[in-house]
């Protein structure tokens, strides 16, 4: 991968033009929900050119309303577990596979998944990054399907913090399923683990 500036203005450039094909999505079953609620889309945001690219499933109310991944209380773990790794998000690229809103912080339908995971295959592909950090079981599942992984079907509390091994069009890449940052909130238990997996992260960076 060449790291200078121009390759980078280049990477953001693509990123900024498929993130406003996201805003002009009619055709999402969550376009009208976002247009009501007065929402925005969620794209993702940090480092163009990121060895580290953060996945987790869908915005919540925080993001939507302000057009960032991870800015309520769980993007506030999430920034101080980077902390403890000596990361950024400058550092690192986050993102999520679903980029609107689904009502009530649902889960997200197949069909909303199914129409937004060829821009996230995008993104992958423009940011071309070492390491893929999958935030809880909707994008470790999406992510383990994408590269054919043989720990398909696997429970997050089963793979979690384990390093998996596949190779793209770009070159190899690290995948590391994580706890979603938001689950310590309901299973104060899980944040040993998530802290743990966070310094396994950080042996790949």
């Amino acid at each position: 991968m060449v790291n200078d500036s121009k390759s980078i203005k280049t990477k953001g450039k693509r990123l900024n033009q498929l993130a406003q094909q996201i805003t002009t999505l009619d055709t999402s079953p969550l376009y009208v929900y976002r247009m009501e609620n007065k929402y925005k889309p969620v794209f993702g945001e940090g480092n163009p050119d990121a060895d580290i690219m953060f996945i987790g499933e869908a915005p919540g109310a925080k993001e939507a309303e302000t057009g960032r991944p991870f800015v309520g209380r769980a993007g506030q773990y999430l920034d101080s577990l980077l902390s403890s790794i000596d990361l950024k998000r400058e550092d690192v690229y986050i993102t999520n596979i679903v980029k609107d809103r689904p009502p009530s912080n649902r889960n997200p339908h197949t069909a909303e998944i199914d129409i937004y995971a060829p821009f996230l295959c995008k993104q992958i592909n423009i940011i071309q990054p070492k390491v893929i950090a999958t935030l809880g079981r909707f994008a470790t599942a999406f992510i383990i399907d994408l590269f054919r992984l043989p720990q398909a079907g696997k429970k997050i509390g089963e793979i979690h913090g384990m390093i998996m091994h596949t190779t793209t069009d770009f070159g190899k890449v690290n995948i590391i399923p994580l706890y979603h940052p938001a689950s310590v909130f309901y299973n104060r238990n899980l944040a040993a683990f998530i802290e743990k997996d966070f310094h396994t992260l950080k042996l790949l960076s």
